[in-house]
Parts: C-alpha cells; structure tokens; sequence
C-alpha cells in the first residue's frame, strides 16, 4: 500500500485515443492527477 504523500510508483497506460501515456513522462511537465476509484466499472 501507497503512504499518503508518496510518490506514486511509475505505470504506463492508454488514454482515450489509443496512445500510451507513462506517468515519469508526465511529472515535472504537467499538472498531473490521479484518480482510483474502487470497484468503478466492475460489476459488484
């Protein structure tokens, strides 16, 4: 489990048109914003 305040591990993923997003890329470039949303999108 992540600490609160941690830096976040790095992870790559795809965004809404396709195209492969790394989270190390974005730090220090962008304002960046996670978001986990337990259980969303998953039948329960």
């Amino acid at each position: 489990m992540i600490e609160v305040g941690a830096k976040a591990p790095g992870f790559s993923l795809k965004d809404h048109l396709g195209r492969t997003i790394s989270l190390d890329d974005q730090i220090g470039k962008r304002h960046t914003l996670l978001l986990f949303y337990p259980l969303a999108f998953t039948p329960t």
